[in-house]
C-alpha cells in the first residue's frame, strides 16, 4: 500500500465547474508520471472526448487542462497510489472530499468506479451502487457513478453511463479557454 506524506497528485479544482471526476486515488502509473489517468490502457481521457465532454482527446500530461472545459479532478485518497485493492481503508478522506466540493460547487460529481463512490460517499461496500445519476447528493452536487476507466475493470466497460452524464452536464458547458 503506497503511501506519502505530499499530495500523489494536485486537485484541479475552481469555481462551479460542471463536473469533477473522483477516482479512488492515483495508480502507480500515474503517480510515477504526475499526470491522471496515465496508463496507457485507461480509457479516462478517450472517453472524456468520445463522450462529447471535450472537444479533442486530451494527453494524461494536459491534466491541467480540463478547466478550460469546465472539469476538474480529484480523488478520495490524495495520500495513496495503487490499485484499489492495495488501499487501506484508512487512505480515504469522505470528509475532506465534502469539504471541497462544498467550497468548489461544482454542479455534479463523477465517481470513476463503484469502489470510489462507495468510498467518496462513506457507504459500506455492501451497498449495491448501479452506474448512472444517483438520488443522494454530495455537498449539494449531483452524484454520477461511471464504469470505471481502468484496464483492470475492462470486464464491467461500458461508456452509455460516460454519454449520460456528458448530457446532464452538457446544460452547463463553458467554451474552451
Amino acid at each position: 500500500m503506497p503511501a506519502r506524506r505530499s499530495v500523489i497528485l494536485p486537485d484541479v479544482l475552481a469555481r462551479d465547474l460542471r463536473v469533477v471526476f473522483c477516482g479512488t486515488a492515483p495508480g502507480t502509473r500515474s503517480a510515477h508520471d504526475g499526470a491522471y489517468y496515465a496508463h496507457p490502457g485507461n480509457y479516462f481521457w478517450r472517453t472524456l472526448f468520445e463522450a462529447g465532454l471535450t472537444p479533442r482527446r486530451l494527453a494524461p500530461a494536459e491534466f491541467r487542462a480540463v478547466l478550460g472545459f469546465g472539469i476538474g479532478l480529484t480523488d478520495v485518497a490524495k495520500h495513496h497510489f495503487g490499485s484499489d485493492a492495495e488501499l487501506p481503508p484508512t487512505a480515504f478522506d469522505a470528509t475532506g472530499l465534502q469539504r471541497k466540493l462544498a467550497r468548489w460547487h461544482p454542479r455534479i460529481v463523477a465517481f470513476t468506479s463503484k469502489n470510489a463512490a462507495h468510498a467518496g460517499l462513506a457507504l459500506p461496500s455492501s451497498r449495491r451502487l448501479r452506474y448512472g445519476e444517483q438520488a443522494e447528493r454530495l455537498a449539494g452536487c449531483r452524484v454520477f457513478v461511471l464504469p470505471s476507466p481502468s484496464g483492470q475493470a475492462r470486464g464491467f466497460w461500458d461508456i452509455v453511463p460516460w454519454r449520460e452524464l456528458a448530457a446532464a452536464a452538457s446544460g452547463t458547458a463553458r467554451e474552451a479557454i
